[in-house]
């Protein structure tokens, strides 16, 4: 097939399912890719090989018999590191965890091997997902395939990246904090942040860990959006204990076009800043989705978006709590102490969330119902609600300090990173599912990604205007570089 490595992962499995190609070659075309470009990306940093040959060659038997594995019959993919998969270090690049070799599979990974797909690596994350960049102490420092020099994102940084150079079929990663949408938009290819419990994230944890976690959802990336829901439908579901008693039955989209779609866009908001040459692109998006007849409006929910990222900040931060060390809590509460009341605003509602009583969490949790009802009482006549993923295209490397501490150029000012995360918790802090897909290059060159938030439950709604905009507008463009 021409251009193999650009294609989406449904076209190869069709091609696949035709015998056009096989999967031994197809998995072989990736993994001379992974050799010839990898080493400048650092993205993908464990394979098995000689495992995923052999059930290449496996799925050339069955699909000689006429068996299909699945949608995805025979497609390469891999897979953030944090996610467990048998026989593989699983540190969420945590030196103390390096010898940490699962012997099971996590079970959104069992579900998509079902659906067909041959695992064959794992790609770079950021110390404990925490990161909008991807470097570890383990594995070192994932790099932006549109410019060495940039972060690819975080904390599914290794995963975007090596879609948009081809090195994979199609990934999965996981997101409390835009670690799939950020990541999406920063290399210009496609993600899904699911509806939150809607696909099971057992087997995505630490060493010990069963509780799922408040606000973090897993998902797919992939290079085309008809992926997204493929791998919706092979990942979502609930575990063996839940699925006793509830099973999972998203409803599909009615719409056919963007004609069809009535989109509410916020393209601003004073709690981050959005940068001009970004804001341009997405403007010109919009534009385009009226010109294709989509209903287009600047409206969204009458809320106090200061207080709702307030409240996702704290939960955020109490989510992540038991994974935090009383150490950096400590060192957190000493420089808001020394600064001042108020100087440090991040720092301070870092260790509030990190420190909530449960009375208090309970009462954040209220707010956030409420915040949720408005939300979809909204959705009765919108189907998306579009928006930015972060605050700008792809920034340059900086790990100096700590992340609160870092700031990126925005209008050519210098704005904490930390105020990106105003546009992850928008959505994700409600359980809302959202998209980000490409919306086209900046006059720099660099990708830039939507995000298109859906109701909650209604994820085939956030799919479906990645469709259509794919379809009618702009879809993935490969960097240059890697033919």
């Amino acid at each position: 097939m021409d251009k193999l490595h650009w294609k989406s992962a449904a076209e190869i499995a069709r091609a696949i399912r035709a015998r056009k190609v096989t999967a031994v070659e197809v998995l072989e075309h990736f993994l001379a890719r992974v050799d010839k470009y990898n080493p400048r990306l650092n993205a993908i940093i464990w394979q098995d090989r000689e495992r995923a040959r052999t059930r290449a060659r496996a799925a050339d038997v069955a699909l000689a018999k006429g068996e299909v594995w699945g949608p995805l019959h025979g497609v390469p993919m891999t897979l953030k590191e944090s996610y467990n998969v048998a026989g593989s270090p699983t540190t969420w690049g945590d030196p103390a965890l390096k010898d940490n070799v699962t012997a099971t599979s996590a079970l959104s990974v069992e579900r998509l091997e079902k659906a067909g797909v041959i695992v064959f690596g794992k790609t770079n994350v950021p110390l404990m997902l925490a990161d909008w960049q991807s470097y570890n102490e383990i594995y070192g420092t994932a790099n932006n395939p549109w410019n060495t020099a940039l972060t690819p994102g975080g904390s599914s940084g290794g995963s975007a990246a090596a879609l948009a150079a081809g090195l994979t079929g199609i990934d999965a990663g996981s997101d409390i904090g835009a670690s799939i949408r950020n990541p999406a938009h920063y290399c210009g290819v496609f993600g899904l942040k699911p509806t939150w419990g809607i696909i099971s994230p057992k087997g995505h944890s630490l060493p010990g860990v069963v509780a799922y976690g408040d606000i973090s959802a897993i998902g797919p990336l992939t290079r085309g959006a008809e992926d997204l829901d493929l791998a919706l439908d092979a990942m979502a579901g609930p575990d063996d204990i839940d699925g006793v008693c509830w099973k999972l039955d998203l409803p599909s989209c009615p719409a056919t076009s963007l004609k069809d779609m009535r989109i509410a866009v916020k393209l601003t908001d004073p709690n981050s800043e959005v940068d001009g040459a970004m804001a341009d692109r997405l403007q010109s998006l919009v534009d385009e989705l009226a010109r294709r007849g989509a209903k287009v409006q600047e409206i969204e929910p009458e809320i106090d978006t200061r207080r709702l990222h307030e409240i996702y900040v704290w939960l955020l931060r109490a989510a992540t709590s038991a994974r935090t060390p009383e150490a950096d809590i400590a060192r957190w509460k000493a420089a808001g102490a020394a600064a001042g009341p108020g100087k440090l605003a991040y720092v301070e509602q870092m260790v509030k969330g990190c420190t909530l009583s449960h009375r208090e969490w309970l009462g954040l949790n209220n707010e956030r119902m409420k915040l949720r009802r408005q939300f979809n009482a909204f959705f009765d006549d919108w189907d998306i609600v579009l928006c930015p993923a972060a605050s700008s295209a792809a920034w340059p490397h900086d790990q100096a300090g700590e992340r609160w501490q870092r700031t990126i150029t925005v209008n050519n000012k210098q704005v904490p990173t930390t105020d990106q995360l105003f546009w992850a918790g928008y959505s994700g802090v409600l359980y809302l599912p959202s998209t980000v897909g490409p919306a086209g290059l900046t006059t720099a060159g660099l990708p830039v990604g939507y995000q298109a938030i859906a109701a909650g439950g209604r994820d085939k709604w956030a799919t479906a205007f990645s469709r259509f905009v794919e379809r009618e507008i702009v879809g993935f463009t490969p960097p240059p570089g890697y033919e």
